[in-house]
């Protein structure tokens, strides 16, 4: 399976957002990295969250060079609904995530077995890309729980960028 992998160039991602614009990760351009933030959707307690501490930590993300973005497989309408409810209104909230999107970003896809929750969605990916389009760091997970600590991320970014400490795990 062909996955995203440091020191490599990410696969291409855009996907609409919520202010009207598209996103596109290519023609990204932060000072140091973009932080691409995959979340299950409205139905999920622990996104909710996860992009609420997210949404917290923006100012911090921002001070280090970090532009951030989170999307999911939601539709416009519950993407709307997340950040209306979930009170998300500072951060870059996209939404219609491709399958094939999700599947080239190696995440992984469930079905929903519910109520409110979509017919298939993808599970949270985390990924800091680089400045030259690199991936730097990848985290996918299976389920909603074991992500990447935010408040321990923003001070690895701090080390990171002071110690110029490369990406690893490039070897296929």
């Amino acid at each position: 399976m062909n996955r995203p992998t440091p020191k490599h160039i990410a696969p291409d991602l855009q996907f609409p957002l919520l202010d009207g614009n598209q996103w596109v990760l290519a023609d990204q351009n932060p000072d140091n990295f973009t932080l691409v933030v995959f979340y299950r959707g409205l139905h999920c307690p622990l996104c909710k969250k996860y992009l609420q501490q997210l949404q917290e930590l923006l100012p911090e993300f921002e001070q280090r060079g970090v532009n951030v973005v989170a999307v999911s497989m939601d539709t416009a309408k519950r993407a709307r609904l997340s950040r209306q409810k979930w009170e998300l209104s500072n951060l870059t909230l996209g939404y219609g995530l491709s399958e094939k999107s999700a599947r080239d970003w190696a995440l992984y896809l469930s079905a929903g077995v519910k109520d409110g929750e979509p017919s298939e969605f993808s599970e949270p990916g985390l990924f800091l890309i680089d400045n030259n389009n690199e991936v730097y760091y990848s985290a996918i997970n299976s389920n909603p729980w074991g992500r990447p600590y935010l408040p321990s991320f923003i001070k690895a970014v701090d080390y990171i960028v002071h110690s110029g400490y490369p990406a690893r795990g490039e070897m296929l």
